[in-house]
């Protein structure tokens, strides 16, 4: 294997590209998962499918009262489960009884939702559950027609749809049977009726799962991952040098390293595929009465590392049986937003240039602070990822007055965005070391290692 093969590889990695819709996911950021239905009224959160219509009766529905409280923490989006795996579906779908058409509460929530969400100025998505165990059909081919059929109701009747949701969720159907689902034909579906919107799912083609429900993001998240992983995918560069020595069938979601120079050497291609973090806001998905919403901390570390990681937000915050947002819920979402208001909403004033010794692939910015003693928590860094996702690793540096360097920060990727929430170098050093915070004089953003030339959008100091 010759060096400049690598580079040459290398050069074609920093160079896979977003789609518009991709570029239009990641400017939402910050969007709310809606687990309502069945398990709602059962204190379940895995229905069985024969649960009856009639137990779903939200008397209070109120899905303006949801996309208010989804505002308050600065959410964007409502991606709500018009189907669970139990099969009920919470609009009147022509193909199945099993619905809201049937239920005590006759009321098409899915419209109700789509409606309130454009009257508060937010996307709605919505996932449909591939797995069914309500369905007759399921475990067979003809369950995929089924499928097909509410996803084109869903696609055709409520509007504007920025996000579709599938998980690959497979259980057994009758006689054991388990389906196999017809993606293509699913992918196809959504880009002929829904151009404008991302599908998820594991294996892509627009935004894969980070592989966990508890909000935890990688330390370093690529979008540009192995097309072994997410098939679905536009592969967009040729095999890495060493494609033909091994092979990546040991990839899966939940590996740490996805898109690192390791792996993706052995790609027979790669793909433009950027994860989604996914939690929900009290230990279970859909609504139970004896749960408490995580802390604030946590809820705020979760968003620093998933906005501020490559990565979008999908919190799910459960209505509860009358239809609406917990007040305890609801208060937790309100604090989220103040406190990313206060700690991301004001940027301080600075003058940043370019260095002009550094070399394409490890440039350096210099940040002259426009105020003195400036308390600074946080920088916020930003590829322009229409060129391709390309910086490897990175430091934040900060000059005193005495023109002496300490080292406030080390990261890895930085892709759309990089929160970088700085930490005095003597942190754990001896306590009479003098705090050197107010004293700052600059900070300088140093590129250690890139793909090919840097090209950064955006730099800002908070």
């Amino acid at each position: 294997m010759k060096s400049n093969d690598i580079r040459q590889f290398m050069r074609q990695a920093a160079a896979v590209k977003p789609s518009a819709r991709q570029l239009d996911w990641f400017d939402k950021a910050f969007y709310a998962f809606i687990h309502f239905g069945i398990n709602t009224f059962t204190d379940s959160e895995w229905g069985k499918g024969d649960e009856p219509e009639t137990l779903f009766a939200p008397r209070q529905l109120d899905c303006d009262q949801w996309v208010a409280a989804i505002k308050s923490a600065g959410m964007k989006g409502m991606i709500l489960t018009a189907k669970h795996h139990d099969g009920f579906c919470l609009w009147p779908s022509k193909y199945t009884q099993h619905s809201v058409k049937n239920a005590s509460i006759k009321r098409d929530v899915v419209g109700e939702a789509a409606d309130a969400c454009r009257r508060g100025g937010i996307a709605f998505g919505f996932y449909l559950s591939p797995w069914d165990r309500n369905s007759s059909l399921y475990g067979s081919e003809a369950y995929n027609d089924y499928f097909c059929n509410q996803l084109t109701e869903l696609l055709t009747e409520y509007g504007d749809i920025f996000c579709v949701w599938f998980d690959n969720a497979c259980g057994e159907g009758a006689d054991g049977k388990k389906q196999i689902y017809d993606f293509p034909r699913y992918i196809e579906l959504v880009r002929k009726y829904q151009p404008g919107a991302v599908i998820f799912n594991d294996y892509g083609p627009d935004v894969r799962w980070c592989g966990n429900e508890a909000g935890r993001a990688r330390y370093a998240e690529w979008a540009v991952v192995p097309a072994e992983l997410c098939h679905y995918g536009k592969i967009q560069t040729g095999e890495g040098p060493m494609a033909q020595e091994g092979n990546l069938s040991f990839l899966y979601n939940t590996c740490e390293n996805l898109g690192s120079l390791d792996n993706i050497l052995y790609s027979k291609g790669l793909t433009f595929t950027p994860a989604e973090i996914d939690m929900s806001i009290r230990p279970g998905w859909f609504w139970h009465e004896h749960e408490e919403p995580h802390s604030l901390e946590r809820l705020f570390h979760t968003y620093l590392d998933s906005v501020g990681g490559n990565c979008c937000l999908n919190l799910n915050v459960p209505p509860d049986r009358n239809g609406k947002i917990d007040e305890r819920d609801v208060r937790r979402l309100h604090e989220l937003g103040q406190l990313i208001e206060k700690e991301l909403g004001n940027v301080l004033l600075s003058h940043i240039e370019q260095t002009p010794s550094g070399s394409p692939t490890q440039p350096g910015y210099v940040i002259d602070l426009k105020q003195e003693n400036p308390d600074i928590r946080y920088v916020v860094l930003q590829e322009d990822i229409t060129r391709g996702q390309r910086v490897e690793s990175f430091q934040i540096l900060g000059e005193t007055e005495d023109g002496n360097h300490y080292p406030f920060y080390q990261g890895t990727t930085i892709g759309n965005r990089k929160i970088c929430q700085l930490v005095s170098p003597f942190a754990e050093q001896h306590p009479l070391i003098p705090n050197i915070q107010g004293k700052l004089r600059k900070l300088i953003v140093q590129i250690t290692s890139a793909r090919d030339e840097v090209f950064m959008k955006n730099i800002e100091i908070f």
